[in-house]
């Protein structure tokens, strides 16, 4: 063997040993960043889920918290919510579902997604899945009918049923059994199942009748009737910043005076401790507080915190909140109720775990 051989030997060797150092030290790095995320993956999860217009992962938590799921892939166009959803998840959304082709998305066996409410054209006198074209829901519509999940879980806001007088709540269920789905649907609200708001929720559930033989069998859960305590989610200590202004505390007091003069209940709503719940979170919630503020002793009332949204909406303690106060409000007002998601998905999970074990 020529000393060139031995050489150009040595080096390849070296050259191997660099690779291997670098690839130990991108899985150590790999590993570290995994250690960071609270709610990492669970790749062994017996479902692959897939959580379409996915906010900040409320819906996918609640999944992710029976232990039995894999997400392959997720869907979000808000960035300051994807930036919330990652540092939980270490996942990144992709971008606009619209414009991911259908094929794109991996195979599944459960659809997750809380869609926009929008009304349908109504073009044609059947109610259908051409109806829906142009909206959000198409997306979810297209998205089922080429990869045929087990079964999904949709959720929207309670008055889906009457937007557009009904006919919005009519072309969803029409097309989701259309596309050969056993449709139920019900309200619930976060309340009964141990969070101190009074979230009422309109959640959709399908199975596919051909791969799943026990779809009847399914049956929302049932409320737990835990009491609930406002003083349950609020921090000790909170900065001032979240007392309202006494011109503010001034506009709220004269509006809702002004209100009830008018014979209506609008206003603020003021909440103690004490209190079994609050109202409903909503995204509107940056702007001045006032659907629930905090009575304090010797001061003006004031905001949540963007921790006691969080806990309001079922999110543990351990949950990132990586963005602004305006944009947290936002994120948690728009989220849905975590531990009534996972009441949801035992049930889900209880009739395909039947279906399997036949």
């Amino acid at each position: 063997m020529t000393s060139e051989t031995k050489l150009d030997l040595a080096s390849q060797s070296n050259l191997i040993e660099t690779k291997q150092e670098c690839l130990k030290e991108h899985l150590h790095m790999m590993q570290e960043m995994q250690e960071d995320i609270p709610f990492p993956n669970n790749p062994s999860g017996k479902y692959k889920v897939i959580d379409l217009f996915a906010g900040i992962g409320g819906i996918r938590l609640g999944f992710a918290q029976t232990q039995e799921v894999n997400f392959v892939f997720s869907s979000e166009i808000d960035k300051f919510a994807a930036k919330t959803y990652q540092a939980n998840f270490g996942d990144t959304p992709h971008g606009d579902i619209t414009q991911i082709p259908e094929l794109d998305v991996p195979d599944h066996d459960i659809l997750i997604g809380g869609f926009p409410c929008q009304a349908f054209s109504q073009a044609g006198k059947k109610l259908g899945f051409e109806d829906t074209r142009g909206t959000l829901f198409f997306d979810i519509a297209r998205i089922i009918k080429a990869k045929r999940p087990k079964a999904f879980l949709l959720e929207n806001v309670k008055n889906l049923k009457s937007h557009d007088k009904g006919k919005t709540f009519a072309v969803i269920m029409e097309t989701l059994n259309d596309l050969g789905y056993a449709v139920s649907s019900t309200i619930l609200r976060a309340r009964d199942f141990g969070v101190p708001q009074n979230r009422e929720r309109i959640y959709i559930v399908g199975f596919d009748k051909e791969q799943i033989s026990n779809y009847a069998d399914f049956q929302f859960p049932q409320a737990t009737n835990t009491p609930t305590k406002v003083g349950d989610i609020l921090e000790n200590n909170v900065s001032d910043k979240y007392t309202i202004s006494d011109k503010l505390w001034e506009g709220h007091q004269r509006r809702k005076l002004e209100h009830k003069e008018k014979g209506n209940g609008f206003g603020y709503s003021l909440f103690t401790p004490d209190s079994a719940y609050t109202n409903t979170i909503s995204a509107r919630y940056y702007k001045d507080g006032s659907e629930i503020l905090i009575a304090q002793q010797g001061k003006n009332p004031r905001k949540l915190t963007p921790r006691e949204a969080a806990r309001l909406q079922g999110f543990p303690d351990n949950f990132i909140i990586p963005v602004s106060d305006t944009q947290s409000y936002k994120q948690f007002g728009n989220s849905v109720s975590v531990p009534v998601i996972k009441a949801l998905a035992d049930c889900i999970l209880k009739v395909l775990n039947q279906t399997s074990s036949k």
